[in-house]
């Protein structure tokens, strides 16, 4: 496992300068979107096997303050996160991620990284629900937080017929150190797509943050944002391309999101 892990740690060194070369070159420039846009569900790498996963979302329409003294604008925000795992066994999986962002006026930066461990609980064949937990903790820049260290516990529930995908996640985020208050909050996640003929899916995404537990509600008050969404499968690279539609005044009034599956030989 100890081997493993370090191969993870040399992944993210060789991600921190894909994502910085991808951002730079750049033609264009692209609180910013989060670094991943994605419901969690079942899939899992098979024990031994790598995986890549490269997270693209870009903001023409939102904000133009920062969320913080310092922080990232969302306006014409593009970033790019690579994201390296590994198939522990049948159930866990080891990730690792490169935050990187190039912001409205040009500037390129890696944003830090983090790390993450997700379990899927065992299941027979024929039996269609799932649930497991995901795990991640990490270490940003400034311009993305107040506080430099993170974490976030997501929950995992869903659905998978042959037709029809439904899936779940409650995330409680939660502050580990910095300087700025953060009291732990619940976002609430789902998808739900129907596989076409074709073979490909089209469906929704639904991303809701409910705020601080102890305050829970006030949508008006913070980020919604509903996406349509289409999942296909080309020559081995699996891609979610997204168009999402904020409706609250926290949110972002639009953003595009793709989500490619790098084949990992």
């Amino acid at each position: 496992m100890m081997n493993q892990a370090m191969k993870l740690f040399r992944a993210l060194s060789m991600g921190r300068t894909a994502a910085f070369l991808v951002l730079a070159g750049s033609a264009a420039a692209a609180a910013a979107a989060p670094e991943e846009i994605q419901v969690y569900m079942d899939e899992m790498n098979k024990p031994g096997e790598f995986g890549l996963d490269i997270h693209n979302n870009y903001v023409p329409s939102g904000s133009r303050e920062p969320d913080h003294n310092g922080g990232l604008v969302s306006r014409h925000t593009f970033r790019v996160t690579p994201e390296f795992s590994y198939g522990l066994s049948k159930n866990f999986e080891l990730g690792a991620y490169v935050l990187s962002a190039r912001g409205p006026g040009g500037e390129t930066r890696i944003d830090g990284e983090k790390l993450r461990v997700k379990f899927i609980a065992p299941k027979a064949e024929d039996n269609p629900f799932f649930y497991g937990a995901n795990l991640e903790v990490g270490r940003v820049d400034h311009r993305l937080d107040e506080n430099p260290w993170n974490g976030e516990l997501k929950g995992i529930f869903g659905y998978k017929g042959s037709r029809w995908t439904a899936a779940m996640n409650a995330n409680v985020d939660f502050k580990i150190s910095g300087p700025a208050a953060s009291p732990a909050s619940l976002e609430i996640d789902t998808k739900l797509a129907y596989k076409t003929n074709g073979g490909y899916q089209l469906g929704v995404e639904s991303y809701n943050a409910l705020g601080p537990f102890r305050q829970l509600g006030g949508l008006g008050q913070q980020s919604q944002t509903l996406y349509a969404v289409i999942d296909t499968s080309i020559h081995g690279w699996d891609l979610n391309f997204g168009v999402g539609r904020g409706y609250a005044a926290a949110s972002d009034r639009w953003v595009l999101k793709a989500i490619v599956g790098v084949p990992f030989g």
